[in-house]
């Protein structure tokens, strides 16, 4: 197995305020805008967004909420482990706002679609965004692209894309795999 760093800390960071200031050209002061993290692994970049954009514009009261796509997914039946649904926490609704998905790693875009349709749930939004870290390109098997992209990497099947985090894993860096090697 082989690996690679695509992005060290440093550049980790960056990344991420990049992204805020992206978000703030668009969204101004946020105050019909709102940011939901899908489940399990973009709550995670959604959070570091919250919290980052909190800082610049001085305002705690973003809308940030994190969305469960597990029952939502084509594939859900067809594993052979049942999957485990995480935890939903959508405490306002989105009608005619502006709803930043956010997701770490984008790759055949199942998982946005599964988060479009959870999304309706609570209401029908003015616009919906795209914000991913890393978008794994020529890997799609539904015309999805993100409207705010951390990092573009071309990728191989054989390959395969992990995001690190202090939270979860005591650091913040993302390596590519390759499997075959």
């Amino acid at each position: 197995m082989n690996q690679r760093v695509i992005l060290n800390q440093q550049s980790f960071e960056i990344t991420i305020a990049r992204l805020c200031h992206q978000l703030i050209e668009n969204h101004n002061d946020f105050t019909n805008s709102a940011i939901i993290g899908l489940q399990p692994r973009g709550i995670l970049l959604a959070k570091r967004i919250h919290s980052e954009l909190s800082k610049i514009l001085g305002n705690n009261t973003l809308l940030f909420g994190n969305l469960d796509v597990t029952f939502f997914r084509d594939d859900f039946r067809r594993r052979e482990t049942p999957l485990v649904a995480n935890a939903t926490k959508m405490d306002f609704i989105i009608e005619n706002k502006n709803v930043i998905l956010v997701d770490d790693v984008l790759y055949t875009g199942r998982t946005i679609r599964a988060g479009l349709d959870a999304m309706l749930a609570y209401g029908r939004p003015k616009k919906v965004e795209l914000l991913v870290l890393i978008d794994r390109r020529y890997n799609r098997d539904l015309p999805i692209q993100p409207d705010y992209t951390g990092k573009s990497v071309d990728t191989i099947s054989s390959e395969k894309v992990k995001v690190l985090w202090k939270e979860t894993e005591n650091k913040d860096e993302v390596i590519l795999i390759n499997e075959k090697n």
